[in-house]
C-alpha cells in the first residue's frame, strides 16, 4: 500500500514547491539586507510599507521589521477576502519573511551601515532591493506592501495598478521629505525607485538583450538564404500588404544576438542597398541558439 502511496506523489511539484520556497527566502533575505544595509540608516524611504515603516521609526522609534508586519498582515487578509486564494501561501511566506529577516539583520547580526553617503545608499540599495526583490518574483513570491494596497484600491476604484503604486509611493515619498524636513531626500528615494526598478527588470529579463530585425525587401528569398548560411540564425517569413501600395510582400523576421546586427545590415545592404530594415530589442528569448530556461 504504501508503494502505491508514493508513486502517487507528484515528487516533481514538490520539488517545484520546495525550490520556489528556498527563492523566495533567498530573495527576501537580500531585500532585507538592502534595507537594514543602506536605507533604514540612511533615512531614504523609498516608497513601499518599508518606506513607510523607516519613517514611522524615525518618529515612534518603533521597530522597521514590526511595524512592515503590521501593515502587511492586514493588507494580506483583505486580498486574501477579496480576490480569493490566489493570495496563497507564498505570498503570505513573503510578507511575514521580510519582517523576520530585517528583524535578523538588525538585532542577531547588528549589521553596521554600509556607508553613510545617501547617493551611495540610494544607488546601492536600489541595486540591491531590485535583485533581492526580482528573485523572490522569479520564483512567484511576493514581498507584499503596496502592491498589495495597488491591487485592492484598482478593485474598488478602477484606478490601474501601475497609476495606484505610483500614488502611494509617491505620497510615502513627499511624506518622507516632510517629516525628514529634506527635499534632498525625497530625491535620494526617487533615485532608489528607479534604480530598483532596472535591477529587478534585469533579474526578471536578464541583461542579455538579443535583436529582432524586421525587413521588407522585394529579395527576402536570398537575404533568408544567407542569414541561414552566413549568419547560421532561423528567419521566418510574414506576408504582409502595404496599405498606401496595395502590394503584398514577404518580411522577414530574425533575431538575432547584439554582436551580430552590423553583420545583418551590412548583408541586407550589399543585396538590395533599397531594403526597409527595422531592427528592435529583445528583453528575452527562449529557445534554439538562445537561452534553454523556460522557467518564469
Amino acid at each position: 500500500m504504501w508503494i502505491q502511496v508514493v508513486k502517487k506523489i507528484n515528487w516533481k511539484f514538490i520539488r517545484n514547491e520546495i525550490r520556489d520556497y528556498i527563492g523566495i527566502l533567498i530573495g527576501v533575505t537580500i531585500t532585507a539586507l538592502g534595507l537594514v544595509w543602506l536605507q533604514i540608516p540612511n533615512k531614504i524611504a523609498a516608497g513601499g510599507v518599508s518606506g513607510l515603516a523607516i519613517i514611522i521609526h524615525y518618529i515612534l522609534h518603533w521597530p522597521v521589521s514590526w511595524t512592515m508586519l503590521m501593515f502587511n498582515i492586514p493588507l494580506f487578509l483583505a486580498c486574501l477576502w477579496v480576490f480569493g486564494p490566489r493570495y496563497g501561501a507564498k505570498t503570505l511566506f513573503g510578507s511575514l519573511l521580510i519582517s523576520v529577516m530585517v528583524q535578523f539583520w538588525e538585532s542577531v547580526v547588528r549589521l553596521a551601515p554600509l556607508t553613510r553617503d545617501p547617493l551611495l545608499a540610494s544607488i546601492f540599495g536600489g541595486v540591491i532591493m531590485g535583485l533581492g526583490v526580482g528573485v523572490a518574483f522569479r520564483y512567484r513570491g511576493n514581498t507584499g506592501g503596496t502592491d498589495l494596497a495597488a491591487q485592492l484600491l484598482h478593485r474598488f476604484t478602477g484606478i490601474s495598478v501601475g497609476r495606484s503604486l505610483l500614488l502611494f509611493d509617491g505620497t510615502i515619498i513627499i511624506l518622507a521629505g516632510i517629516v525628514f524636513r529634506s527635499v534632498e531626500l525625497s530625491l535620494f528615494a526617487i533615485i532608489t525607485m528607479f534604480v530598483t526598478s532596472k535591477s529587478l527588470d534585469a533579474v526578471l529579463e536578464g541583461l542579455d538583450y538579443a535583436k529582432a530585425a524586421f525587413i521588407i525587401s522585394n529579395h527576402t528569398e536570398e537575404i533568408g538564404r544567407t542569414i541561414l548560411n552566413q549568419l547560421e540564425r532561423g528567419a521566418t517569413g510574414l506576408f504582409g500588404r502595404g496599405l498606401y501600395s496595395n502590394i503584398k510582400k514577404e518580411i522577414i523576421l530574425c533575431v538575432i544576438s547584439r554582436a551580430e546586427e552590423i553583420k545583418l545590415k551590412e548583408m541586407v545592404h550589399n543585396i538590395d542597398p533599397h531594403a526597409f530594415i527595422i531592427i528592435t530589442d529583445v528583453r528575452e528569448v527562449l529557445g534554439e541558439g538562445f537561452k534553454e530556461d523556460y522557467k518564469c
